[in-house]
């Protein structure tokens, strides 16, 4: 295989945005896309990156190849990566290693190993949602940085057409009411009121995304898992499924 990117910023970010989830996990190389799914140590996040064999200016796999990587050690690869690099991912069979070149006024070659996993693949579960909020980027992360001066969990809430983010701590309160705009898109089953708890440390960890879209889609239920969404049309497709929290009182 020998695949060649121009903009290396997509899979640069993409990695470092991941790797603060997970530290080990599968990639697939197939003729139409690198893709992996994998799952943080805890359990409770699931992590499903696709990046499409249209970013690429140069896409030749021969046949579809799976490694396993330590991505803390391929972000820090990547992060030597300047903007202007052509950044290139080759495998190399006898060396059972991954190489990549970046390419701009100098060439810089790194051999990274290939690892071996264990764990099973991951499966993305089938899940049905009763509501889809299409907004800014912007707008779900101040959102959340509003709360998280509160509470370290915060309850998405959808009822009457409007969208809201809201937290309690011991002593405050915030609420975000967002409503129907040219900007911020709400799609529900008319349900009366769907709403869930999560971690906002988890939440700000995935809102990085927002590094590689100016939109995000955030789909979710009561009591049920959310899921978060990144896109770059032709290039990229980054989402999360984030487990609700379940408080003891």
């Amino acid at each position: 295989m020998k695949l060649t990117l121009a903009e290396p910023r997509y899979l640069q970010e993409s990695i470092a945005i991941i790797s603060e989830l997970v530290n080990e996990t599968r990639i697939k190389i197939t003729k139409n896309q690198i893709n992996l799914v994998a799952m943080d140590p805890a359990n409770v996040a699931m992590v499903i990156f696709k990046l499409f064999s249209s970013a690429f200016v140069e896409y030749n796999v021969k046949e579809d190849l799976e490694i396993a990587v330590n991505l803390n050690n391929l972000k820090m690869i990547l992060r030597r990566a300047k903007a202007t690099d052509m950044l290139t991912l080759e495998f190399d069979a006898t060396k059972n290693k991954l190489k990549i070149t970046l390419k701009g006024t100098t060439t810089r070659t790194f051999y990274m190993p290939v690892i071996e996993l264990e764990d099973r693949a991951q499966k993305i579960p089938e899940l049905s949602f009763p509501v889809k909020i299409t907004t800014t980027c912007d707008t779900l992360n101040e959102a959340i940085e509003d709360v998280d001066i509160v509470s370290d969990s915060v309850t998405l809430e959808a009822i009457d057409g409007k969208f809201v983010v809201r937290a309690q701590g011991d002593l405050s309160q915030a609420n975000i009411e967002i409503t129907e705009s040219e900007t911020t898109k709400i799609v529900s089953d008319g349900k009366t009121k769907v709403a869930a708890k999560y971690s906002i440390e988890y939440l700000k960890k995935m809102m990085k995304g927002s590094k590689l879209a100016s939109n995000v889609v955030i789909s979710f239920n009561t009591d049920y898992p959310v899921k978060i969404e990144y896109k770059t049309v032709d290039k990229l497709d980054l989402a999360f499924i984030l487990a609700p929290r379940v408080d003891n009182d």
